[in-house]
C-alpha cells in the first residue's frame, strides 16, 4: 500500500465532484491537508462552502473523485468497506453539531455503547466512559438520559463517547454550533482540553472566529481551496 510522507492524517490533491443535471458540481480540486499528532486545527468556511463534505472525505465516509486519502501514512480511501469501518471505529473519533445520542440510554451507556461494538468488556468500557465523563465535568450525571440533560452537557456527551476508544484523529463538524455562546465556549474548552491530554490530530469545523483563532492554526475553505492564514476574515 502507498504510505504518506507525514502526518497521521493526509488529503492529497483531493478533488469532489458530485453530479448535477447534466453536468457536475466541483466542490474541491487539488485540496491538500496535512495533520500532526496533538495538532488541533480550525476548519472555517461560509456556509456551503463545503467543510462537511471535506470531513465526510477525512473520516472515510466518503471518497474523494480523484487523489487520496491517507490515515496513519496507508493509503485509506480505496480500501474495502469491512476495512475502512475498522479504521473509523479504533482511528477516528466524529463529533456533530447534533449530539445523535441514544435517547432510551443514560450518558454513560451511550459512551459505553460504541467500546462494546470495538470488542471491549462492558466493565472495561464502562470504567473508560466514567473517566472521560468525569473529566468532562460530568461525574453527577451518569445516569441521566439526553432529555434530562441541556444541550451542553449532550454535546459533551457526545464528545465523550467519540473519544472512548482511543482515537488518533477528532473530526468535529461544528460542534458548538446549536449552543449559546457561554455555553459553547464552555464545551469547547473541555473538547480542546481532552484532545491534548490524548495528543490527537483535530479538525474542528466552526462559524465561531473567536473559537478558531484559539487553535493551534486555521483553515479557510473558500471556492474549492484550503487557504492557511493567522488573520480570518469575520
Amino acid at each position: 500500500m502507498s504510505e504518506a510522507p507525514s502526518g497521521v492524517l493526509r488529503l492529497e490533491n483531493v478533488t469532489r465532484r458530485y453530479k448535477e443535471g447534466e453536468g457536475q458540481l466541483e466542490v474541491f480540486s487539488g485540496l491538500n491537508l496535512s495533520l500532526r499528532p496533538g495538532e488541533i486545527v480550525a476548519l472555517v468556511g461560509q456556509s456551503g462552502a463545503g467543510k462537511s463534505s471535506l470531513l465526510h472525505m477525512a473520516g472515510l465516509l466518503e471518497a474523494p473523485t480523484s487523489g487520496e486519502i491517507f490515515i496513519e501514512g496507508v493509503a485509506a480511501s480505496k480500501l474495502p468497506d469491512v476495512e475502512r469501518t475498522r479504521i473509523r471505529r479504533t482511528t477516528i473519533g466524529f463529533v456533530y453539531q447534533a449530539h445523535h445520542l441514544l435517547p432510551e440510554f443514560d450518558a454513560l451507556e451511550n459512551v459505553v455503547l460504541p467500546q462494546m461494538i470495538a470488542g471491549k468488556s462492558r466493565v472495561e468500557a464502562a470504567v473508560e466512559a466514567q473517566r472521560l465523563l468525569t473529566q468532562l465535568g460530568l461525574a453527577a450525571r451518569l445516569t441521566h438520559r439526553p432529555a434530562q440533560l441541556s444541550g451542553g452537557e449532550q454535546q459533551r456527551v457526545a464528545i465523550a463517547r467519540a473519544l472512548a476508544n482511543r482515537p488518533k484523529i477528532l473530526l468535529a463538524d461544528e460542534p458548538t454550533g446549536n449552543l449559546d455562546l457561554r455555553t459553547a465556549g464552555g464545551v469547547f474548552e473541555s473538547l480542546i482540553a481532552v484532545s491534548r491530554e490524548q495528543g490527537l490530530a483535530a479538525l474542528i469545523a466552526t462559524h465561531n472566529f473567536d473559537l478558531a483563532a484559539r487553535m493551534d492554526r486555521a483553515l479557510l475553505l473558500h471556492q474549492g481551496k484550503l487557504v492557511e492564514g493567522t488573520e480570518l476574515p469575520r
